[in-house]
């Protein structure tokens, strides 16, 4: 079996880890991306009917400035999100299954709190509280060959393209097609998921790994 090599920041990359081995697989963390916090300020809450949240990095990383929106119910990509949005004391009034493009979302004024690299939701007016920045060099990086690489993200894709050159032994499974196009080719294979959910890219990671011979 192959081993399987998780690519996005911490610490959602522990949580995809942690599944990973619970499925029996074979684990090492790798982030191609550190997140840090940005600099916001929160607009005054009655401008707005909710608050959207794509990423639970949203919550955890913005600081002081979200006490001042606690008021507005939370409309969430899914369930990790939701509970990060819990934890900081904001009330959830929907939680998606299938991606930020993919969330049903009520009419009115949204606030949609992000990272710098994100996808656009519907009319919703856009905050970055955070941003991902590339780790220069991973260590670990040159040593991926025999490996299936789970690609959590089109950046990421676009990522490893850049910093691996001999990829004819590395299988990838990418969370979506956009993600998987990132990747470029020259790859053993690349295959993308069917949801574009943690969940769905490990299960096909997991068949990558079984399926395909060292």
């Amino acid at each position: 079996m192959r081993p399987l090599v998780i690519l996005r920041p911490e610490p959602a990359a522990s949580r995809s880890a942690d599944l990973a081995r619970a499925m029996g697989l074979e684990v090492r963390v790798l982030p191609l991306f550190a997140l840090e916090p940005v600099p916001w300020s929160a607009p005054h809450p009655a401008n707005f009917d909710g608050l959207v949240l794509t990423s639970a990095n949203a919550v955890r990383l913005g600081g002081n400035e979200l006490r001042k929106l606690l008021a507005l119910p939370v409309h969430a990509v899914g369930a990790a999100t939701a509970a990060a949005a819990r934890e900081a004391g904001f009330s959830v009034a929907s939680i998606g299954e299938g991606g930020a493009r993919s969330m049903a979302l009520p009419a009115g004024r949204l606030l949609h709190l992000a990272g710098r690299d994100h996808q656009s939701v519907g009319t919703a007016k856009t905050i970055i509280t955070y941003e991902a920045r590339p780790v220069a060099l991973p260590e670990g990086i040159e040593d991926l060959r025999q490996s299936v690489v789970a690609v959590h993200s089109p950046r990421a894709g676009g990522r490893l393209a850049e910093l691996i050159d001999h990829r004819s032994s590395i299988a990838v499974a990418a969370i979506s097609p956009t993600a998987a196009e990132a990747c470029s080719t020259g790859w053993k294979c690349v295959e993308a998921a069917g949801q574009p959910t943690d969940d769905a890219l490990l299960a096909l990671a997991a068949g990558l790994c079984e399926r395909l011979a060292p």
